[in-house]
């Protein structure tokens, strides 16, 4: 069966590792502005018509930007199941803490509006809030916490993943600095999302944060680049890699040397543009805001998002989750994957599924165009 697949097991692993980035991107890109707007919504509504008028914004479309996270998940399991099995362990506590908060967030849209108590909906609005924040700093946290190394190995003989850390051990100071991160730089997008979506003075106010976090964004960026580069040990392999081998990390021979994640820059110079897109992009959110030129302040929110996305992904390769107990033990795209057959059934699958959604998407914001504004929230109860 093998033979009949037009792409190597090599090639097909450095698609998925593509693919896997592409995931993680489209959801920050599309279901982070809602964190963002929601992260932001006691500071750039003051009353309850404003509140509704923001909540409305992202209200029609929530759901199915969550959809990214929900296919990155599934993308995991199928195609990199070593991954998928020793990050869900190991993250655990955190993924519910997550899944508490993105559970939180449904229930915080569907009821906010169903009473008209001023308790009742302010309440549902500090919901709203933690939810936004929560789910954006463990995202963040997480993502420090791989750069770091995370504490597993795997048993020698069924490859049973082990996490040899604790809960509090995620919170480390890199990993709170990539979670603040996080939730500033999707704070800017969801603010940039405001500033074009509604009307003054709820337009002004998200201009104005969306300048600040984009600055935060950009200087925090540039703040854990220097910290990776200066104090967090990368890891490099020792041993041959063999790019069909079979996925069994505890073949390979791993070093742990300072400066090591700075190495890919070196090797391939064109990896630098995904830092400089993080850098300018975030500065570029701000002087766009400054002069009202919104649509292209949110095209450059978005490729801020995706040039930290990448920066984190070309820093790591190739592994997707070193371990810091275990060396050795860190999974890389050459032996942490599906099987070949897996691989290319889920490439033909992507290639069928994709455009249908990304077209599907495409429609819905169409028909969603448009400003949001009092008038056309409308006061019914039954509304967001």
């Amino acid at each position: 069966m093998d033979n009949l697949i037009p792409f190597d097991y090599g090639t097909l692993r450095v698609v998925w590792w593509v693919l896997l980035g592409a995931l993680l991107i489209g959801f920050a890109v599309m279901d982070g502005f809602d964190l963002g707007v929601a992260t932001l919504l006691p500071v750039v509504a003051k009353t309850d018509a404003e509140r509704r008028i923001v909540i409305n914004v992202v209200g029609p479309v929530w759901e199915g930007n969550q959809v990214w996270l929900i296919t990155a998940g599934g993308a995991i399991f199928a195609a990199w199941p070593l991954l998928y099995a020793a990050s869900f362990s190991g993250f655990y506590l955190a993924m519910m803490l997550v899944l508490i908060a993105l559970i939180l967030r449904p229930v915080g849209f569907k009821y906010r509006s169903k009473m008209e108590g001023t308790r009742w909906r302010n309440r549902w609005d500090a919901v709203l809030c933690f939810s936004g924040v929560v789910a954006s700093l463990v995202f963040g946290v997480a993502m420090g916490n791989i750069i770091l190394g995370v504490p597993f190995t795997f048993d020698a003989v069924s490859l049973r993943p082990i996490y040899e850390g604790h809960f509090f051990q995620l919170f480390m100071p890199f990993a709170l600095l990539a979670g603040v991160l996080s939730v500033v730089m999707l704070a800017m997008h969801g603010a940039v999302l405001l500033a074009w979506r509604t009307e003054d003075p709820i337009s002004s106010r998200a201009r104005n944060w969306g300048r600040l976090t984009a600055l935060l964004t950009a200087a925090l960026f540039v703040a854990g680049g220097f910290w990776v580069a200066g104090s967090v040990p990368g890891h490099t392999i020792t041993s041959a890699v063999d790019m069909a081998g079979p996925s069994d990390p505890m073949l390979k021979t791993v070093s742990v040397q300072g400066g090591a994640w700075m190495a890919n820059y070196a090797k391939w110079p064109l990896m630098w543009i995904a830092p400089a897109l993080g850098v300018a992009g975030a500065v570029l959110v701000a002087l766009l805001l400054s002069v009202r030129a919104n649509v292209l302040a949110f095209l450059s929110s978005s490729v801020s998002i995706a040039g930290v996305i990448l920066t984190v992904g070309f820093s790591l390769f190739p592994f997707i989750m070193p371990s810091s107990t275990n060396p050795k033990a860190g999974l890389t795209i050459w032996d942490g994957s599906s099987s070949h057959l897996t691989l290319w059934i889920m490439v033909i699958a992507v290639a069928i599924f994709l455009p249908i959604v990304t077209v599907y998407t495409g429609w819905v914001y169409r028909v969603m165009r448009g400003k949001v504004t009092h008038d056309s929230v409308g006061d019914t109860p039954n509304s967001y």
